[in-house]
């Protein structure tokens, strides 16, 4: 009984990861993750509780061993311009050589269950924030170190807000010029269609 609690406790979190990464919160049902973890369904229950309080854990486990990890290392051995640029090569090469395309655990998190759940949405957005702090305070400290100029960061901010405004701009044209192929009329149709209408009358 002994041995089973240990495995729990040590190689249990790595093995719900899997479970949830793979199947994805809805569809990982408690028999799943029991099954994955090697232990009983009250076992699961009596030693993690409900569903959700696993799913936070494996989500902060997987935090401990990856961003937070990673940002521990580049942050202790590379200047913060440096650091901020390994941080995004090492994540496009784990991503790059992932065989199975899983895609990332607490992004797949994001899209999957944060807009379903409001309690495990504000810990994923915690979990986020914290990568985001990073980013900002390398940003800030390779300002102060002259490493990044500040008009520079000003001017890639005001391109990068133009591109998202051209982005969302540029979709509402789209969906109108798809309503024709749908069997309806476009709206920027009908200005067109009144007028031939007065010139007639």
């Amino acid at each position: 009984m002994a041995r089973a609690r240990e495995f729990d406790e040590v190689t249990a979190p790595e093995a719900e990861i899997e479970c949830f990464w793979h199947r994805g919160d809805e569809a990982a049902s408690v028999r799943h993750l029991a099954d994955k973890m090697g232990i009983s369904e009250p076992s699961l229950y009596n030693a993690y509780g409900d569903k959700r309080a696993l799913f936070a854990q494996a989500l902060d486990h997987h935090v401990d061993h990856s961003a937070r990890a990673l940002i521990k290392r580049l942050e202790s051995s590379l200047p913060p311009k440096q650091a901020v640029r390994r941080f995004i090569e090492e994540i496009v090469e784990r991503s790059v050589n992932d065989r199975e395309r899983r895609g990332c655990f607490l992004i797949n998190s994001a899209l999957e269950v944060a807009p379903h759940d409001r309690q495990l949405g504000a810990l994923i957005a915690d979990r986020l924030a914290e990568i985001e702090a990073v980013f900002y305070r390398s940003i800030k400290a390779a300002q102060a170190e002259g490493a990044i100029r500040q008009d520079r960061v000003a001017k890639r901010s005001r391109a990068l807000a133009a591109r998202r405004f051209a982005r969302h701009s540029s979709s509402r044209p789209f969906k109108a010029r798809a309503g024709p192929a749908r069997g309806r009329r476009a709206p920027c149709a009908r200005p067109s269609r009144l007028k031939s209408q007065q010139g007639a009358a």
